[in-house]
C-alpha cells in the first residue's frame, strides 16, 4: 500500500497551490512543529498527512485529533490521558493520543479551540517533550512531531490575550497557508473532473461523458466558501443524478434549495398584538446596539418577548427549554447581524469572552454561517 494513499485529493497546477507544495516538501524532513492555516475543506489534514509521510517518521503513528470536537477536560485527558482515580469513572490508567503518537506525529485540527490549561501543556511538550497525565505527578517523556491547523487568525487572537503567544511563536517555526480554491481558478476544472470519474467508478458507470459548458461556467464563476471538500460534494451528486451516457449539464450547489424547504418558525404560540409603549420609547437602553437590531427583527414574536416576558405576552402552557434556545438563538443571530459577523465584536457586544462565543454558536450551528461570511 502506498504510504502517500490519503494524498489523492492534493491536485493543483496553481502557482500559489504549487508553492504550498514545495513548503511543505522542504519542512517535512525537520522534527519541527509546523502550524497549517486555510479554510474550511481547503485541505489542512492533507496537508499534514503529506508533511508525516515526507518525513523520517513516516512508518511510526500518525495521530490525529480535532480539538473542536471536545469540551476541555476530555480533551486534556484525551491529549495526555490520565491516571486511575482522577475523576469519576477512571477505573484505570489511560495513555492519551501524546503517548501513542510518540516517535511518530501528532495532528491537532481547530486548535484556536484549547483553553488555556490545554495551551500550556502543549507549550511544555513542544519546549521539553514532557507532560504528566491528568490527576498525576511523574513526568512522561515523549518524542512527538507537532502539526496544528486552525482557520483562526491566530496573532491578532494571541494579541487579544484568547490564544498564549509563547504557544503560538513554538508552534510558528514554519505556517503553511493554503489558499483557497477561489484563488486557484485553474485547478477548478482538475478536481472537478477527478471527482467526477471517482464518482463514475464508485457507480461502475463505463465512462464519464464530460461536463456541459454550462456546467462549466457555473463550476468556475461559484465562490467556493466550502473549498475542495464543497466542489467533491457538488460534483459527486451532479455525477449520479446524471444519466450515465450524458455528460454533466445541471450543478446544484445547494441541495437545499427547494420550494418545500421548512422556514425557521416559533413552534409555541406567543400573542404579540399588544406590545409595551417600552418599545417605541426613545430613552436609553442598556445594550443599546443589540437591542436596536433585534426592534427592527421581523420575528415580532420573540422581540415582544424580550420587551416585556410578562404573562400578558405569553399563552400557556410553553415549553421553557425551547424558548430559552429560540431567544438564544435569536439573541446571537441579531448581534452577529450588528456586529457584520466579526465574531470578536459579537462577543463584546453580548458581554462573552471570545471562546464561550464560540460555544454558543457551535451549541446552535450558527459556525458555518459565521465563517462564510
Amino acid at each position: 500500500m502506498s504510504r502517500f494513499k490519503q494524498q489523492d485529493n492534493l491536485l493543483g497546477q496553481a502557482n500559489s497551490f504549487m508553492d504550498v507544495l514545495e513548503q511543505v516538501s522542504q519542512i517535512a524532513p525537520l522534527n519541527k512543529p509546523v502550524l497549517v492555516i486555510g479554510e474550511r475543506g481547503t485541505g489542512k489534514e492533507l496537508i499534514a498527512a503529506r508533511l508525516h509521510f515526507l518525513s523520517q517518521r513516516w512508518e511510526q503513528n500518525y495521530v490525529k485529533l480535532n480539538c473542536a470536537a471536545l469540551n476541555d477536560n476530555l480533551l486534556e485527558s484525551e491529549l495526555f490521558g490520565y491516571e486511575a482515580g482522577a475523576f469519576t469513572g477512571a477505573a484505570k490508567r489511560r495513555e492519551g493520543r501524546f503517548e501513542y503518537a510518540d516517535n511518530g506525529t501528532m495532528f491537532l485540527d481547530e486548535l484556536a479551540n484549547t483553553s488555556a490549561l490545554v495551551q500550556e501543556k502543549l507549550l511544555r511538550v513542544i519546549e521539553y517533550g514532557e507532560f504528566e497525565r491528568v490527576g498525576g505527578t511523574r513526568t512522561v517523556k515523549v518524542d512527538v512531531r507537532l502539526v496544528a491547523a486552525t482557520n483562526e487568525d491566530l496573532p491578532t487572537l494571541a494579541e487579544q490575550g484568547e490564544f498564549r503567544a509563547d504557544l503560538l511563536d513554538r508552534l510558528a517555526f514554519d505556517v503553511i497557508t493554503i489558499p483557497p480554491l477561489r484563488h486557484r481558478q485553474e485547478d477548478i476544472m482538475m478536481l472537478a473532473e477527478h471527482f467526477a470519474i471517482g464518482m463514475a467508478r464508485e457507480l461502475e458507470m463505463e465512462l464519464f461523458s464530460g461536463f456541459t459548458a454550462k456546467a462549466k461556467k457555473t463550476l468556475l464563476e461559484y465562490n467556493w466558501p466550502g473549498n475542495v471538500r464543497e466542489l467533491k460534494n457538488v460534483v459527486e451528486r451532479a455525477v449520479y443524478r446524471t444519466n450515465p451516457n450524458l455528460p454533466v449539464h445541471d450543478i446544484v450547489v445547494n441541495p437545499f434549495l427547494s420550494e418545500f424547504r421548512p422556514q425557521q418558525r416559533i413552534r409555541t404560540p406567543i400573542q404579540t398584538s399588544a406590545v409595551p409603549p417600552a418599545m417605541h420609547s426613545s430613552a436609553p437602553v442598556d445594550n443599546n446596539d443589540l437591542l436596536d437590531s433585534i426592534a427592527q427583527s421581523s420575528d415580532e414574536a420573540i422581540t415582544a418577548v424580550l420587551a416585556s416576558p410578562t404573562e400578558k405576552n405569553l399563552c400557556f402552557p410553553i415549553d421553557l427549554k425551547e424558548q430559552s434556545q429560540d431567544f438564544e438563538i435569536h439573541m446571537l443571530n441579531s448581534a452577529l447581524k450588528d456586529a457584520q459577523f466579526n465574531q470578536k465584536k459579537t462577543a463584546e457586544k453580548l458581554s462573552l469572552t471570545y471562546h464561550q462565543l464560540r460555544g454558543y454558536l457551535k451549541k446552535y450551528n450558527l459556525l458555518d454561517k459565521t465563517d462564510e461570511q
